[in-house]
């Protein structure tokens, strides 16, 4: 039986989304998580929900936990992770509002925890391949549901992450996009990569909120400019979420077993 994470960013952690919530705390070998699971139902499924930043935006990107988040995560028995998340434009043609199904990403961070390999047995070197870090079984599922509700959106994208929580200087924006990334933030790379060593298929779901700084014609990010778009199109992710659920994983027959 399928059980669907789901890390939500900023603003986009929302548990009303979820039938007969409860909260579960947990302690991992690397820590405690960024907020207790939210565990609950959509439509017989059992989804568990992680605040990425915890519930109340306190934790900064770098201090993130972002080994316990994964680790939890698994140890709730999840099979799948969705992540959503905010990013800036770095094209043109993605505008304020848009989703992006994340294909590729470039890791500009320097200063996390990004394995959970902190040594290696005796002649036993573990190097998680990362070509395609996206599960492309759960990329076609949110492409396909994108573009069944009729969202504008972009079915591949690469994003670059930083650390934060500053935003970009000009030539740094500039300097991304010559690089080729489309969009940016400062979180899913390294999420990525640990989903990718703790084995659980994992895709992200990001929702353009600005153009970082490359552009000269507005002025540049700012944080008050991220929350109003969010404003105005988190229910677009939320619907999204509850969709892929509701349309491509199994309904139980019998109410589900509890997370842990």
């Amino acid at each position: 039986m399928a059980i669907i994470g789901i890390i939500g960013g900023s603003g986009l952690d929302n548990p009303d989304i979820l039938l007969n919530a409860r909260d579960e705390s947990i302690n991992t070998p690397y820590g405690v998580p960024s907020s207790p699971l939210k565990c609950g139902t959509i439509g017989g499924v059992e989804v568990v929900l992680l605040g990425r930043h915890g519930r109340e935006h306190t934790i900064p990107p770098t201090q993130v936990n972002y080994r316990a988040n994964i680790a939890a995560l698994k140890e709730a028995g999840c099979t799948h992770i969705v992540a959503t998340t905010a990013v800036g434009s770095l094209r043109e043609e993605i505008k304020r509002g848009d989703l992006v199904i994340i294909d590729q990403f470039i890791d500009f961070t320097k200063q996390r925890k990004m394995s959970y390999h902190e040594s290696f047995q005796p002649h036993s070197p573990v190097h998680t391949p990362m070509a395609d870090p996206y599960d492309a079984a759960l990329r076609k599922i949110l492409i396909d549901e994108c573009r069944a509700l009729g969202y504008r959106f972009h079915d591949r994208g690469c994003v670059i992450t930083i650390e934060g929580p500053r935003f970009s200087t000009r030539a740094e924006s500039s300097m991304f996009r010559a690089w080729g990334a489309d969009i940016i933030n400062m979180s899913i790379a390294t999420e990525t990569m640990l989903a990718n060593e703790a084995g659980i298929p994992y895709a992200a779901v990001a929702m353009s909120t600005d153009y970082d700084s490359w552009r000269n014609d507005e002025e540049p990010v700012t944080w008050e400019a991220i929350s109003k778009v969010f404003a105005e199109n988190a229910a677009k992710v939320t619907t999204l979420l509850s969709r892929i659920i509701l349309q491509h994983f199994p309904h139980p027959a019998s109410p589900p077993a509890p997370c842990f």
